[in-house]
This record gives structure tokens, C-alpha cells and sequence, in this order.
């Protein structure tokens, strides 16, 4: 998973696999991508510090899914 937060347009993506994907507007400013089969691939949310509690919320939301990745990737299997 990887979390990236764009500060010059609001908007905070989710990344769940990088692959191909088909977007859907599920709500104004909000997008879901999903893969061939149909399976949740990102999210994209436009106005994020607005709609998430303010942008100290999604810094530290961002900070978060970027430490949580990192774990994954060290952690063993």
C-alpha cells in the first residue's frame, strides 16, 4: 500500500497494487480505481485536508501508509 498526499491540489491517493485500472467517480471528489477483475486497486480523495479533518490529519495519514509500506517491505514473511 502506498499513501501520497499532493499538497498543491489537495488531494490524497491510496494505492493498493500498482496495475491498469478503470476510475470511478463513486462521489463528488471521490475516486475508486479497480483492476480487470473488478477488485479495489487506489482511492483518490480531491479536497482531502478539507474532507479529513485538516491537513495536519493527512500529513500525518501520508506519514503513516509511507511507514507502514516501509515495515511491510523489511518485515519477514
Amino acid at each position: 500500500m502506498k499513501i501520497a498526499y499532493d499538497r498543491d491540489v489537495d488531494a490524497i491517493t491510496i494505492t493498493f497494487r500498482e496495475t491498469t485500472v478503470t476510475t470511478e467517480e463513486i462521489d463528488e471528489g471521490i475516486f475508486f480505481d479497480y483492476d480487470r477483475e473488478g477488485r479495489l486497486a487506489g482511492i483518490e480523495i480531491l479536497d482531502a485536508s478539507k474532507r479529513l479533518g485538516g491537513e495536519d490529519v493527512v500529513t500525518k495519514a501520508t506519514a503513516f501508509g509511507i511507514l507502514m509500506t516501509q515495515g511491510a517491505e523489511t518485515s519477514p514473511r
